[in-house]
């Protein structure tokens, strides 16, 4: 279940017959042979082989460039100084990548030492470092609702990202709203419009341009009388005007706060793999202006860069609750250290 986890997959062919004299047999008597294998049904994949797949492109960048360096070649300074400009181009970070080149170095100098040995290390070192983060999203039945602020850029997957947890919680069996608060953007109000009516769940929704802080006070109002678990608050993601940008959030904070002054119980920073390096200073920013509790990274399946939730973790230590790899409901999961560590090692 979901929160629990945020909490806390030819015939053998008959021998060969003398053939037979042809007989005469009634249109009415011929019966249609049974089809073997209409269509075989797909294989469904476990979440770590779509996770491994997903990071297909980050681990291949990192694989095949160990390859290159350790094939036949001994342990050396520049062996050790090529390896650190593969993990940093990687996006890994300064911090991990001394991490990960020390632990190979340590009594190898001179020595060999096998792709396969680095892959490992470098699974264990980067293990080592997500562990700490890898944090479920609780859920505080205590709060009634659970107020769940979601920011982030625009672009981001954020507002996909809403509907998939609402997706989750609805089948745990949880009373969820959604708040369609990023009120600048018409798409964003119809798009959650959309994931609300899959998931069954009701939205709380205005005209465009409508005061965010204004339909987020209406929002909280109205879980509050319905007995909602969750609330689910979507935010706007303008960065054209950061000062301006943060300033809402923050109004839409004292807002939440004075129907509820422990709200909202978790802030919610939703990540783009994708954007690389400028991933860090989204975070920087979120955090300092708008009190980013936890992290989610989507879009790992469609970039090489995956390895920037490491060197994010590494600077920030900021929980990690989910990951994402797809469109689908089921392509947004709790975040396992292991498992992402094993898969962009491509072990």
């Amino acid at each position: 279940m979901f929160g629990r986890l945020f909490k806390g997959g030819a015939a053998t062919p008959a021998a060969a017959e003398e053939p037979q004299a042809e007989t005469s047999v009634p249109d009415s008597a011929h019966v249609p042979m049974p089809v073997e294998a209409a269509k075989a049904e797909p294989v469904k994949l476990s979440w770590f082989q779509r996770l491994k797949s997903g990071l297909g492109k980050t681990s291949s960048k990192l694989t095949s460039g160990i390859s290159d360096l350790f094939s036949k070649r001994k342990l050396d300074a520049d062996t050790i100084d090529d390896l650190e400009d593969l993990l940093i181009q990687s996006d890994l970070g300064l911090e991990t990548t001394g991490r990960i080149t020390a632990a190979i170095g340590k009594g190898r100098f001179e020595k060999g030492i096998s792709a396969d040995e680095v892959r490992t290390i470098l699974a264990t070192e980067v293990e080592r470092v997500l562990a700490p983060v890898a944090k479920p999203l609780v859920i505080d039945p205590s709060h009634k609702p659970h107020v769940i602020m979601m920011v982030g850029v625009n672009g981001t997957g954020k507002t996909t990202t809403i509907g998939k947890l609402a997706t989750k919680f609805k089948a745990e069996g949880k009373s969820v709203l959604l708040a369609a608060g990023d009120t600048f953007r018409a798409a964003a109000i119809d798009q959650l419009k959309v994931w609300g009516e899959r998931a069954g769940c009701p939205v709380v929704a205005r005209e465009i341009g409508g005061d965010s802080s204004g339909l987020a006070f209406d929002a909280l109002k109205e879980a509050q009388a319905s007995g909602a678990d969750v609330l689910l608050l979507d935010t706007a993601g303008r960065l054209q005007n950061k000062q301006v940008l943060m300033e809402e959030l923050e109004k839409v904070t004292r807002v939440l706060k004075k129907l509820d002054p422990s709200a909202p119980h978790d802030v919610v920073l939703v990540l783009d793999a994708t954007t690389g390096q400028n991933a860090l200073q989204q975070v920087e920013v979120f955090r300092d202006r708008a009190g980013v509790t936890g992290l989610v990274m989507t879009k790992l399946d469609g970039t090489a860069r995956g390895g920037i939730l490491v060197a994010i973790a590494a600077k920030f230590g900021l929980p990690v609750h989910a990951i994402g790899i797809g469109e689908g409901a089921d392509d947004l999961q709790p975040f396992s250290a292991a498992d992402f560590a094993h898969a962009i090692a491509g072990i």
